[in-house]
């Protein structure tokens, strides 16, 4: 750097700090996250909850109809929870922990979403004693274990 730019860098009040950061490159922008909820469901609103804290960016939408919601997002009957997620262009459909999501999105697999079905007591925004959260695949290609977590 010349004088000329050390001196306007000093005049302006900017520390060398700030002169390095701005080459630095810039934070990974957060995962985002549309949930559809039944307005009455509160343990939608933890696992809402939970994927804030783990960095996604949520935006949840009431929907009074989640059947219509679920059968359009082609969601298998079997699978049903009682919310359903849109991330990153898969469906995320129940109390699915963030472990799996993240699997999910890393590996870029063609399914059309993931499914813990039910609600699995002591999973991502659920209370009670923690049992085996069954993740399920499905799409095109049928429904498979996705993962046990």
């Amino acid at each position: 750097m010349n004088r000329r730019v050390l001196g306007i860098i000093a005049a302006l009040g900017l520390g060398g700090a700030m002169v390095f950061t701005a080459f630095e490159p810039s934070p990974v922008a957060a995962r985002e996250a549309v949930v559809y909820k039944n307005p009455q469901c509160g343990c939608c609103k933890g696992w809402a909850t939970y994927l804030q804290r783990n960095g996604y960016k949520v935006t949840v939408i009431d929907v009074d109809n989640m059947e219509d919601l679920k059968r359009r997002l082609q969601v298998p009957d079997s699978l049903h929870s009682c919310h359903t997620a849109k991330i990153d262009g898969y469906v995320v459909e129940g109390h699915v922990p963030v472990e799996a999501i993240d699997k999910l999105l890393t590996k870029r697999p063609s399914f059309t979403g993931i499914a813990s079905p039910g609600m699995p007591s002591g999973s991502p925004g659920m209370d009670g004693p923690k049992e085996d959260n069954v993740v399920k695949a499905f799409g095109s290609g049928g429904i498979r274990v996705f993962g046990t977590y």
